[in-house]
């Protein structure tokens, strides 16, 4: 190949390919175009390829050409498809007509999931009373989720919490560890940490070992609740979860407690209201007793604060425990625990709204 013939053929290739451009009128052919020049086996990627096989002089030479016509190919390549692009869209929009008085196409809005709506709404009530927020590990030691909350080793009472144990062993040895069964044990961790005053509430997921059912799930969300300071009474508990059950479901609403057993209080109390569906007459939601179950409360046993290092003869407290999905089925008429975890978007959707 001689440089006459090398710089030739690259100027033979720009006339027809700049004369098959402006002759193109369709994406497709130009298509065609850019593999029949730039393709793999084009006739500008076959000069390109063969730079290697000719002289220095010429290489020099004919490769500066080619490169420069590669640029300039591309470059018209592009131009001509937004030429093509504008042509169509002059001719669609001759040809169709937008109606504008046709209502937008809606845009499907997300919405929070009615568990954490719920969750939101009981802390906010709280705060509103002072009380902070904290969150804790699910995976919990054995000391905070029993021993430091007054249910030793082989306490019978262990048998309340149906628990999913996790094998763990480091350089001392096996030590007991637990997916948390309750959020109760943040009030061990809290204490441990914090000077009284304290007012607190811990949401967080907690998981026990048991079948499900409409009313029962193996995970589920609850709310703890701790108060600690010097002359706390039973008057105080009363007081906070009357203010909290009227504002989340009324101010008619009447409460009820009665006594009940927690190894981490005494004395402890069950939290009901009045059936809100009936009145108090009785109904299905109620089981016919006229009254609904929210809550476990009472004042914190002086084993847990000595436990915490709290002295018990200065300072008392009360704690609580709630099940915010429980709430949210009674506040929603929701008549299925599992429809929480369920994912199906008609529920969502139906509470949402």
């Amino acid at each position: 190949m001689t440089d006459v013939t090398g710089v030739a053929a690259v100027e033979e290739i720009r006339a027809e390919v700049l004369r098959a451009l402006e002759m193109a009128a369709t994406e497709e052919q130009l298509e065609d175009l850019r593999v029949a020049y730039l393709g793999r086996r084009g006739k500008l990627t076959q000069i390109l390829r063969s730079l290697g096989s000719i002289t220095p002089e010429v290489r020099r030479e004919t490769g500066a050409a080619a490169n420069e016509l590669k640029e300039v190919f591309e470059e018209k390549l592009a131009a001509r498809r937004k030429v093509l692009a504008d042509k169509k869209l002059a001719a669609l929009s001759g040809q169709e007509k937008i109606d504008v008085t046709l209502p937008g196409r809606p845009y499907l809005r997300g919405g929070l999931h009615p568990t954490t709506r719920i969750i939101r709404e009981i802390l906010d009530t709280f705060v509103s009373m002072g009380f902070a927020i904290a969150e804790g590990p699910e995976v919990e030691w054995d000391r905070y989720n029993f021993e430091s909350l007054n249910i030793p080793k082989d306490h019978p009472a262990r048998d309340i919490w149906d628990t999913l144990w996790v094998d763990y062993t480091d350089d001392s040895g096996y030590r007991p560890m637990l997916l948390r069964t309750h959020t109760s044990p943040m009030q061990a961790r809290i204490m441990e940490t914090v000077n009284p005053p304290v007012r607190v509430v811990v949401p967080g997921k907690c998981y026990r070992y048991e079948a499900t059912d409409a009313t029962h799930e193996w995970h589920f969300y609850q709310i703890e609740g701790l108060a600690v300071d010097e002359g706390i009474t039973f008057g105080n508990l009363k007081g906070t979860l009357y203010e909290f059950a009227q504002r989340m479901f009324g101010e008619e609403r009447k409460i009820r407690f009665r006594c009940d057993y927690f190894p981490f209080v005494e004395p402890g109390v069950d939290m009901s209201i009045d059936c809100f569906q009936c009145d108090g007459d009785g109904c299905r939601i109620c089981s016919h007793t006229g009254w609904i179950e929210i809550m476990g409360a009472g004042m914190v046993h002086p084993n847990v604060l000595s436990s915490a290092g709290y002295d018990s003869s200065v300072y008392t407290g009360f704690a609580f425990g709630m099940g915010p999905e429980r709430i949210a089925m009674l506040k929603y008429g929701i008549d299925d625990i599992r429809n929480f975890y369920s994912n199906d978007l008609r529920f969502l959707r139906e509470v949402g709204d």
